[in-house]
């Protein structure tokens, strides 16, 4: 259920009238009607947008902003400003203010609806994308998998992570484990959506480490050769000089022991997906989790594939690949 608070002092209630009716036939969205002085309590739940009529409040609309966006859970609640204004430094000044809509009122009810509609759509898509990375999450991957899974398109699933990352955040701090994800991310990008790769190539960022890659450009493996090589290059600049000469880390365990541990490489599973073989994508994730973890098992940053056609074939491991 998708909750949209109203804020508007027309005690004839007007425009809330009008957007119940127009919005009535979206059954997952409700509409909360507040009052200026009801702001503070009624914020403590938190809705998916806020719309106010600027027409029928006589403070401040500034103060209004402020007392809003002043609780730090609030700071992200899309805001629709309805103006009776056609001063254009009045509505620039309102978008100044952290407003993302500013609409002319009266307007034509349509108008508000797709307006309100559009914006929940834009809030789904980024709530299932990466903060970090800014690459789609589970929800997407799930869809992008399943949908070419109907179609019966071959395609060939590549999942990536990073090796010994604990490590690495357990000695440089996780703000310096961020930008090696950001920049994880980078060279993947990079390399499967680049110019005169197939366009309906995708990539996303599972969680943490772990990102996936759905490729049709059938020289895939060239992409994993790729990928390995940047990010090899890439990674050193994230260690001193010190732990790249002794070529591992030192890390203290739990019992306060000193271990060494490999630098920071990376790690592809690659399965060849065909509706023949697979039925749903719960499948396709477990063989790739399979040969991801034999790609874990082999020093240095590597990439595994696996090639079977169908269910009976047993794992060719003839496929393994090592740079």
């Amino acid at each position: 259920m998708k909750k949209i608070y109203l804020i508007d002092e027309d005690k004839g209630e007007k425009l809330s009238k009008n957007l119940i009716s127009v919005m009535k036939k979206e059954q997952n969205v409700e509409i909360v009607n507040v009052n200026l002085k009801e702001i503070k309590e009624k914020f403590k739940t938190i809705p998916d947008i806020c719309i106010i009529n600027e027409d029928s409040i006589n403070s401040d609309i500034k103060v209004i902003f402020q007392s809003i966006k002043d609780a730090q859970q609030n700071a992200n609640i899309p805001l629709i400003v309805l103006t009776p204004s056609e001063d254009e430094e009045h509505i620039i000044d309102i978008l100044k203010n952290d407003v993302e809509i500013c609409l002319k009122y009266p307007l034509n009810c349509d108008i508000l609806y797709y307006t309100i509609m559009n914006l929940i759509k834009l809030l789904n898509r980024n709530r299932t994308v990466s903060p970090l990375t800014g690459l789609p999450g589970n929800s997407q991957i799930q869809s992008e998998m399943q949908e070419r899974l109907d179609k019966g398109e071959k395609y060939a699933m590549m999942y990536i992570d990073l090796d010994n990352f604990k490590a690495y955040n357990d000695t440089y701090g996780f703000s310096n484990g961020d930008e090696i994800i950001k920049l994880t991310a980078n060279i993947i990008t990079k390399n499967v959506l680049k110019k005169g790769r197939n366009e309906r190539n995708f990539v996303g960022h599972i969680g943490g480490d772990d990102f996936v890659a759905l490729v049709e450009d059938e020289d895939y493996e060239t992409i994993c050769q790729n990928i390995i090589a940047e990010f090899d290059k890439s990674i050193l600049k994230y260690f001193t000089k010190e732990d790249i000469d002794r070529g591992y880390l030192e890390v203290e365990n739990r019992k306060g022991i000193i271990e060494p541990f490999p630098l920071t490489t990376i790690s592809i599973g690659v399965v060849e997906v065909t509706n023949e073989r697979f039925k749903n994508t719960l499948e396709i994730g477990e063989a790739g989790a399979a040969v991801k973890h034999l790609a874990k098992t082999i020093w240095g940053s590597t990439y595994v594939i696996d090639r079977r056609k169908n269910r009976e074939e047993i794992f060719d491991k003839a496929a393994q690949k090592k740079i």
